[in-house]
């Protein structure tokens, strides 16, 4: 983004946890479920949801936990949100 002109803030959500109404907002944004959003391969997973059938509420409080789990970077722009990974995923957001 950047490269292309496009001026951002970044938000290191590990640093500064979401609560979670902005957990919730952001799955929302990017139709995402919070099992799509997860890291699978964090200890935290392993440890507070792998094997547990977690609600969707009780599996976002374990990411306002232990934010690790998120997947990143999720970009919103204009109130959407997606995960960029891959980087092709920018183009839903209208950018190039």
């Amino acid at each position: 983004m950047t490269e292309k002109g496009i001026e951002f803030e970044t938000v290191n959500y590990v640093d500064k946890p979401l609560t979670i109404r902005e957990l919730k907002d952001l799955l929302r944004q990017a139709g995402l479920t919070p099992r799509d959003a997860m890291r699978t391969g964090e200890t935290a997973y392993k440890e507070h949801v792998a094997g547990k059938d977690l609600s969707d509420d009780q599996a976002i409080e374990v990411m306002a936990k232990h934010p690790e789990l998120l997947q990143r970077p999720i970009v919103t722009r204009n109130g959407r949100a997606v995960l960029a990974r891959p980087v092709e995923n920018l183009s839903k957001l209208e950018i190039e």
